[in-house]
């Protein structure tokens, strides 16, 4: 077993969660093998055609990667060890919202922009994106794509969506809220409302506050400084301040810490996928193979 590969135990857990093996045509390769393939790349950033040959050839792990991408593989087996920790009461639903930005190398970028069918909104990959960016964006520091993270106090990511790196925080908070989505084992309706939100000044709008309040879910926001001054020069018809609380805002260091963990994955720190379904599947697999 070579460093970052899957122990027997891990390897047990993730078997347990995988999709049947096809028992018509050719029998697939060790899929423990190819997984610690598709891995070993995400970790290393490494090009596929530098996949170790201990894990069969490289063909056959970009095949799995991809078709698993397609298919919607790899967010179910993420919200399968999801289903799994809620039910052993590993995730706390103190929820914080994030983001953070990811250089995109000058591989990921040349995608065809036209004519490209992009599977959008489809409830098992969740994947809303524009065709014609990528999810790659221009800002001062060249090509950039932002990643936004709901994260429990446990460190669990239980929300992931990707936009250009110039998109701003607050459009994308209900697309995060909104898929915020845990089935319960036993069945009935999944769990999508948090117990409590933490997020920085980026979140402070009256539009985010309102879906909380309809939502009926407690949040800890700083107000901006800005909306505090136009507040206090209306009087009384500005309001009352938002409840704010110093010691629970502390918390909030779990999604950056989480943050910081994701990007030991090198392949995610900096993006080489061109294509941004391709670039949330290195993603997803990085979330399961930390899970595990």
């Amino acid at each position: 077993m070579a460093r970052g590969d899957l122990t027997g135990e891990q390897w047990a857990r993730l078997e347990a969660v995988l999709p049947p093996i096809p028992r018509m045509g050719r029998k697939p390769r060790d899929r423990r093998q190819c997984f610690d393939g598709i891995w070993w790349r995400a970790r290393t950033r490494s090009p596929w055609r530098e996949v170790p040959e201990r894990y069969g050839p490289w063909e056959t792990a970009y095949t799995l990667f991809r078709r698993w991408q397609i298919d919607g593989t790899w967010p179910t087996i993420l919200r399968k060890l999801q289903v799994k920790a809620d039910a052993a009461g590993h995730i706390e639903w103190e929820v914080s919202v994030d983001s953070t930005v990811c250089r995109a190398h000058q591989h990921a970028a040349g995608a065809r922009k036209r004519g490209l069918t992009v599977r959008a909104g489809r409830p098992r990959t969740g994947l809303r994106v524009s065709r014609n960016d990528h999810a790659i964006g221009r800002s001062r520091s060249g090509l950039t794509t932002k990643i936004h993270l709901a994260v429990d106090a446990s460190f669990h990511v239980l929300a992931a969506v990707i936009t250009a790196g110039q998109r701003g925080d607050a459009p994308v908070f209900t697309e995060i809220m909104d898929r915020i989505r845990i089935p319960r084992p036993g069945g009935g309706h999944p769990r999508t409302r948090p117990g409590h939100i933490l997020a920085d000044r980026a979140y402070s709008s009256r539009q985010i506050r309102a879906y909380l309040r309809r939502r009926q879910i407690p949040h800890t926001i700083p107000e901006k400084r800005d909306q505090a001054a136009h507040r206090l020069h209306r009087g009384s018809a500005g309001g009352r301040p938002p409840g704010f609380e110093h010691e629970t805002y502390k918390m909030r260091n779990r999604v950056e810490c989480r943050i910081g963990l994701l990007k030991q994955a090198r392949g995610v720190a900096t993006r080489f996928d061109k294509f941004a379904v391709r670039y949330e599947a290195t993603i997803q697999l990085t979330l399961i193979r930390q899970t595990l």
